[in-house]
């Protein structure tokens, strides 16, 4: 399997939304943008796989040197990286970003509370405004303010990711939901860890949910504010994203912020037919 095939399968597997974003893009910016896709999955899997945190803490060094030499010239080992780092200098991209994203990992690693929201928000610039900023920078942007977007966009996705995840990483006994907020809900961590009736859900719990969800609308809403008229056309894969993810997050509040004990998605046909309909207006 040549580095490019891994990747492609390695994006194609995932069942993420990103993967129908990807479909309508050239050849080549696709390939870079499933390249960095598929090396963003390999060291979040590092976490998300983790049983052991020493050999978890050990395989992100492993990536952080890897990523160090690949980008010094040296040949790299990981397919992933086999793929991504001859197409980097014709993108901009930088070993400080892919850095940084593994920074983010390190995150998930070392605790698993957030204090308040600032704290939850410099997470999410690690694994989500920066991944925003080098996929605007495959996508084509001739405008800074384009970043700026991509990175508010990259913040709106990951609040959406939060809201969807909260019995899974609880399941993992983690919570993203910062600890203050639970506080001026009367949420309990232990009702959101225990993840069922009585102590999970709750109209305290609603209310927080809610709270939630109007922050990630919000965010969207000043994403899509930012993005340069210029630049709308080239950043229209992000568009797709932000319309699959926003439609997801809708379907959440329909059903009533039952994230504890399922997790809400659409279906790929769905998610296909939202790209292509963002596809044809633009928007």
């Amino acid at each position: 399997m040549t580095p490019q095939q891994y990747v492609q399968s390695r994006t194609a597997s995932s069942g993420s939304s990103f993967y129908y974003a990807f479909l309508f893009l050239p050849v080549e910016q696709r390939a870079a943008i499933t390249a960095f896709y598929a090396f963003c999955r390999e060291v979040d899997d590092v976490v998300d796989e983790m049983k052991d945190p020493g050999v978890a803490a050990a395989k992100l060094a492993w990536w952080r040197q890897e990523v160090q030499s690949a980008f010094a010239g040296q040949a790299a080992s990981h397919p992933a990286l086999q793929a991504l780092v001859p197409l980097a200098p014709r993108f901009g991209l930088r070993a400080d970003q892919l850095l940084s994203v593994i920074d983010g990992c390190q995150v998930d690693l070392d605790q698993s509370r957030f204090l308040d929201y600032p704290n939850l928000q410099r997470y999410c610039h690690l694994v989500a405004g920066v991944v925003g900023e080098v996929s605007a920078s495959i996508f084509g942007n001739t405008h800074p303010d384009t970043l700026a977007y991509a990175h508010r966009l990259g913040l709106a996705l990951q609040l959406t990711n939060i809201i969807r995840d909260v019995g899974d990483d609880a399941r993992r006994g983690r919570i993203y939901l910062p600890m203050s907020e639970l506080k001026q809900f009367d949420v309990k961590a232990n009702e959101l860890l225990a993840r069922t009736a009585p102590w999970g859900y709750s109209d305290r719990f609603t209310a927080l949910m809610a709270f939630q969800a109007e922050r990630a609308h919000r965010t969207y809403d000043e994403a899509m504010a930012l993005l340069p008229e210029v630049d709308r056309h080239a950043q229209k894969p992000g568009l797709m994203m932000a319309n699959i993810y926003r439609a997801l997050l809708r379907e959440i509040e329909s059903d009533g912020f039952q994230v504890l004990h399922q997790r809400t998605s659409l279906t790929p046909l769905r998610k296909l037919w939202i790209a292509a309909r963002t596809h044809w207006r633009g928007r």
